[in-house]
């Protein structure tokens, strides 16, 4: 099997604080560490289950997070940022037998995690088809588009419902419940046990039963917290301006809607 890993760093096991989630400040160190252990987690579960080669994205902020030295072999690192379409699953194709979502978080506004966002603070909320949009919403659809399953993700809770509603057969590990600006996390060892035993679990499971998103237009509606960056961004091609602070842009292909997103913020 060939799979795909991306990884992100406010759904990992105990993060509560932006200042632990941002190279520069002093607490990040810890974290960058966690968030390199639940990457290893998922990449020896994957080769309990038979994966032969993995590919992984470093999916937060810089995307130079993940310590290179400390993952298997079979492991290929995407590090930075290419400006593709495809974001967080950069180099995503139809080569891959499934995709695994690993730190995830909740989206814009959602309350079940102090650094919940959607891909930019610059979103104060964001709907899909009208639906809360999440990065892992975003970006199930696009490898609906290449026809990779993502399988399992890892987060906190409210991530986590929010794929189970979209895939229920999607395996799941619930890293943290925030309340407010604070969390209550499982240990990190903890975690890390269960991550590595739910992707090989689900990489086990018959891939072909996970729901794919898909939908005959898309309109998604990106609220910002600034209204004149609403209004510059309203200029691009096919985008509208509803409100004073609310840019709308609708369209059958969702490739379209993911370029889009490399522009707005």
């Amino acid at each position: 099997m060939k799979i795909y890993l991306s990884v992100d760093i406010e759904g990992i096991a105990g993060i509560t604080h932006w200042d632990e989630a941002r190279k520069p400040q002093a607490d990040y160190a810890e974290f960058g560490e966690r968030m390199t252990a639940e990457a290893v987690a998922a990449s020896e579960g994957a080769l309990a289950a038979g994966a032969s080669e993995i590919w992984m994205k470093d999916a937060h902020g810089t995307g130079r997070n993940i310590l290179a030295e400390r993952l298997p072999s079979e492991v290929r690192l995407i590090r930075g940022w290419s400006g593709h379409p495809f974001g967080m699953v950069q180099e995503l194709d139809d080569s891959f037998d499934a995709a695994a979502f690993v730190g995830w978080h909740g989206p814009a506004s959602h309350e079940n995690n102090p650094l919940s966002h959607t891909l930019t603070g610059a979103y104060a909320h964001m709907t899909l088809n009208g639906e809360l949009c999440s990065e892992y919403l975003l970006h199930a659809h696009i490898a609906a588009l290449t026809g990779t399953p993502v399988v399992f993700l890892s987060g906190d809770v409210g991530i986590c419902a929010l794929a189970r509603r979209i895939n229920p057969q999607i395996e799941t590990v619930e890293t943290n419940i925030g309340h407010g600006e604070s969390v209550i996390g499982i240990s990190p060892g903890l975690a890390r046990n269960q991550i590595r035993a739910g992707v090989e679990t689900a990489l086990r499971s018959d891939l072909t039963a996970h729901v794919q998103p898909s939908a005959d237009e898309f309109e998604l509606r990106i609220r910002y917290h600034h209204h004149g960056l609403a209004y510059q961004k309203s200029f691009y091609p096919g985008a509208r301006l509803d409100g004073s602070d609310t840019v709308v842009y609708k369209h059958q292909d969702f490739y379209e809607v993911a370029r889009l997103l490399r522009f707005m913020s």
